[in-house]
């Protein structure tokens, strides 16, 4: 993030942004020709101050194909600069706005088509700070959602071409943050400590969708609904145009993971509208207890004390078969949300499960995590860094012995059944 300048007048500032075509990651095995502004995915964060003039040398690469422009909603003036920044490869337009109105905007390339433009990678966001300035924080992060239209499906390997008829009828392949997924996960997470007052410069790209934008386990304290200068406080979601944004903050009160999402969830789980923000710290026990206890429940039953608790009869050992497929309904139901149906997990939130070096190299480590989860701790799979966060499920014995025999014999592992005798020896450690 670009720092701010002590405002004391306006000044004239310049700003250079070449456009670039280039291949890069979409999503793990995944590539795509991105058009970019200044080589990334979303383009460089614009700081300026109100009544600022702003003179904008837009240079389009000689080794690009296409004629590009910026069309920047922070202008009074037509297109936006669209027209007057038109420019073929080779060259460079330049042009001047005076930076009137307060507030986050967005910026684009306004290119015929237009729609694949932006559906490329062609969005940014610009800030201008008010006269005042906004109020002082301890971390400045910027976030910004778009969608990609590959001729592939989701995950389907290799360099993929654009979609104009997915484009069309809005069914993007994927919808992620900062360009790529896992662009904002594992270790490339944002960072903050307890305590420290947070805020979020979003902004979404589109073409197509808008965004419902959400850090679980965080409330917004102020939202800058639109990215303008009304203050909505105490906000769960939000919600983002496309071709807006927003400005939110809060204050990190507790350790953790907090996962950053669109939302309409199965974009955030399937298709990569998801980032991280890793918030170190202590713990307060008054703010949030974690589990405290985990007991039978009866409906309409009083509650027993544990030493009242059922005795579960044994379950008898199933066959390799019947293990298997009723793991494989519990998998669905319990773990394929995160790890995904295929197994191949999220990059840089959620490992693989295919060929896991992590689960397939002890028996013994698999039943342990889903017995006990896994507490934010480092680990890695496949030579792949993860900041492993798993809830404990309330799973019997016989229901871990069955998702294992499936896990570890799906996607290409193999290995031996689990049994039931194997859980209770890791249970009793």
């Amino acid at each position: 993030m670009p720092a701010s300048r002590d405002f004391a007048a306006p000044e004239k500032v310049i700003v250079r942004i070449e456009v670039v075509e280039k291949e890069m990651k979409l999503a793990d095995g995944v590539n795509y020709t991105f058009w970019t502004f200044g080589g990334t995915v979303p383009g460089p964060f614009i700081k300026v101050h109100e009544s600022d003039e702003v003179e904008l040398h837009l240079s389009n690469n000689p080794n690009n194909k296409m004629p590009h422009n910026i069309d920047l909603h922070a202008v009074n003036g037509p297109g936006g600069g669209a027209e007057a920044s038109m420019t073929v490869p080779g060259h460079t337009s330049i042009f001047s706005f005076r930076a009137l109105n307060p507030g986050l905007y967005v910026y684009h390339c306004a290119t015929a088509p237009v729609g694949m433009h932006i559906a490329n990678g062609m969005y940014g966001l610009i800030l201008v700070e008010p006269k005042d300035g906004l109020p002082k924080v301890d971390r400045e992060f910027y976030i910004m959602q778009g969608e990609f239209y590959t001729k592939g499906r989701t995950g389907e390997p290799g360099l993929q071409p654009f979609d104009l008829d997915k484009a069309i009828k809005e069914e993007p392949e994927y919808v992620v943050f900062n360009g790529s997924v896992g662009a904002a996960t594992g270790n490339h997470a944002l960072q903050a400590k307890v305590g420290d007052r947070v805020r979020i410069y979003v902004g979404n790209g589109g073409p197509n969708l808008v965004s419902s934008f959400h850090v679980i386990g965080q409330i917004f304290d102020k939202v800058y609904r639109e990215g303008g200068s009304q203050v909505h406080q105490n906000v769960g979601t939000t919600l983002i145009p496309s071709g807006g944004a927003a400005i939110v903050e809060f204050t990190c009160k507790e350790p953790g993971i907090f996962n950053i999402v669109d939302h309409s969830i199965f974009r955030a789980f399937n298709k990569g509208a998801l980032a991280q923000l890793v918030v170190t710290g202590t713990a307060d026990m008054n703010i949030y207890s974690g589990k405290i206890k985990d007991q039978p429940y009866q409906p309409g039953k009083e509650e027993l004390a544990e030493d009242e608790y059922p005795v579960v009869p044994e379950s008898p050992e199933l066959s390799f078969a019947d293990s298997y497929k009723n793991g494989q309904a519990l998998f669905q139901l319990n773990c394929s949300s995160c790890h995904q149906p295929t197994g191949q997990g999220m990059p840089g939130a959620f490992p693989p499960l295919a060929k896991s070096d992590f689960l397939m190299g002890r028996q013994d480590m698999g039943i342990g995590v889903l017995l006990h989860g896994i507490n934010n701790e480092s680990i890695t799979v496949n030579g792949k860094h993860f900041q492993g966060v798993m809830p404990q499920l309330s799973l019997t014995d016989d229901q871990i012995a069955n998702i294992l025999t499936y896990v570890r014999n799906s996607w290409g592992n193999k290995s031996a059944q689990v049994k039931v005798k194997d859980v209770k020896k890791v249970r009793t450690q």
